[in-house]
């Protein structure tokens, strides 16, 4: 096996020996750094393999940071090293693409087998066939958080499993089930749109199936169904989460058997389409509601990929406004239009909950605005956003203001007895255990001894008192 760089992001000596001697046991080269802000720059600086990293290091969260050193030009794989088994954790790793959650400690054996299994791993990707070129001209932006996302999007259009894509309403759901269409084999065929909030509920069968004529009142012709519509070609079914649940049943044999049988016909017909769903909803909550059939879920994520948010990819945020600045002027026959500084002020400094899609509608308000004029200006925006823009300038700046000496409030009533108490125990017993683990440098099998409490015990008083984080051990 070649030697493989590996980078341990680690705030304690201890834990961080422990994994660097078992990389070197190994044949490979440990390079160890104690805060999160080294890690990211020595990820930036070499092709590591593998990182092992801390979850919650004194200067930074490690679980926040996975993307970046992921998207660090070298696309290591990496361990999360946490003190603590928290299942919330756990599931943040996975979803930000961890390889791995490891709770401490963490023994020789396990770390060995995760190297060799990753170093096993990135060989046969290796092997693979380059990444097709992907046709993505709808699908603006390149920030880090969409670097998953357009992997996992390479991944279904080479294959043909059925896809979920999950975000929320107005991150560019359906562009990206037509960019798995348009990058597939099935790019010549039709791509079916299927808008589960607007199927009729008496005539979702006959929508989706098709019938034939005198199957019910007003079929006075036979009419084929949607799903016969995408065949050789891709069917998506967009917001899921809203097919009604007395369907769900027969849908899930459609897309087992790709055979169905269109209402009032006595002969079944095949449909040879490929599935993408899309939804703005939790289905696992709904399956644990009753709301979702949870084996036609299971079989809808094959392949989950999930588009983060406008906030998170703030970076992208003046390529979209300029996109479709020129967009929607050539839509509406409009010579192109530039924008004051202050115009860009309010744009960037509003959040978008509505996403893509409320920044385009914006656009279109604020172009149809200010018609011939050259320059748009915050003026020319929907009112609620220079709103919202102002409000939160106003809390911003008054947030950090301390209350003026001549402060004439009434002071607050006394605690109760009770909360007191309370508070007074919890303010000594925080002192006492950042006192006792700075006496035991740390170490926390002293620690135990000394106050008596067991493993569990003192690392649940730890995380409590938020001491975690500073003395976190192997």
């Amino acid at each position: 096996m070649p030697t493989e760089n590996v980078l341990i992001i680690h705030s304690d000596k201890v834990g961080s020996e422990r994994i660097s001697k078992a990389v070197s046991q190994m044949g490979h080269a440990p390079t160890v750094v104690h805060t999160l802000a080294e890690g990211l720059q020595k990820a930036r600086s070499g092709p590591f393999a593998v990182v092992f990293l801390e979850s919650q290091l004194p200067d930074g969260s490690g679980l926040d940071s996975i993307a970046k050193i992921k998207s660090s030009g070298y696309f290591p794989e990496i361990i999360i090293i946490s003190g603590f088994a928290d299942p919330d954790e756990a599931e943040l790793a996975i979803t930000n693409g961890a390889w791995d959650y490891l709770e401490k400690p963490v023994s020789l054996e396990l770390i060995k087998l995760h190297i060799d299994r990753i170093h096993e791993f990135r060989a046969e990707k290796g092997l693979r066939k380059p990444a097709i070129a992907l046709e993505r001209k709808e699908i603006i932006g390149s920030a880090e958080r969409l670097e998953t996302s357009f992997e996992l999007l390479a991944q279904a259009a080479q294959s043909d499993v059925n896809v979920l894509i999950t975000g929320e309403s107005g991150t560019g759901k359906e562009l990206f089930a037509k960019a798995i269409h348009m990058n597939s084999r099935r790019a010549a065929g039709n791509f079916v749109i299927v808008d589960c909030t607007a199927l009729p509920e008496t005539l979702v069968e006959s929508v989706l199936f098709g019938h034939v004529r005198g199957s019910f009142t007003g079929a006075y012709v036979s009419q084929e169904g949607l799903v016969k519509q995408a065949d050789k070609g891709t069917l998506f079914l967009d917001e899921i989460g809203e097919l009604p649940l007395a369907i769900q049943k027969s849908f899930l044999r459609v897309i087992q058997e790709h055979r169905f049988r269109p209402v009032g016909g006595s002969q079944e017909i095949s449909s040879d389409f490929r599935l993408v769903g899309a939804t703005n909803r939790n289905l696992e909550n709904m399956v644990r509601e009753g709301q979702f059939r949870e084996d036609l879920l299971y079989r809808l994520r094959s392949l989950v990929i999930e588009l983060p948010p406008l906030r998170e990819c703030r970076e992208d945020l003046k390529e979209l406004t300029l996109h479709y600045m020129g967009t929607l002027c050539q839509r509406f026959g409009l010579e192109p239009k530039g924008f004051s500084q202050e115009f860009w002020h309010t744009v960037s400094n509003y959040k978008w909950p509505g996403n893509v899609r409320e920044l385009i509608q914006a656009l279109e308000k604020a172009l149809l605005a200010s018609k011939e004029e050259p320059i748009l200006y915050p003026v020319h925006l929907p009112t609620y956003i220079r709103i919202q823009v102002a409000r939160n300038g106003i809390q911003r700046k008054h947030a950090g203001l301390e209350k003026p000496a001549t402060d004439t409030t009434a002071p607050a009533a006394p605690a109760t007895l009770k909360e007191f108490h309370q508070k007074t125990v919890s303010e000594a017993e925080k002192q006492y255990f950042k006192d006792l683990m700075e006496s035991v440098a740390g170490n926390i099998d002293e620690a135990c001894r000394i106050s008596g409490l067991s493993r569990s015990r003192l690392y649940s008083l730890l995380k409590k008192y938020r001491l975690a984080a500073k003395f976190q051990a192997d």
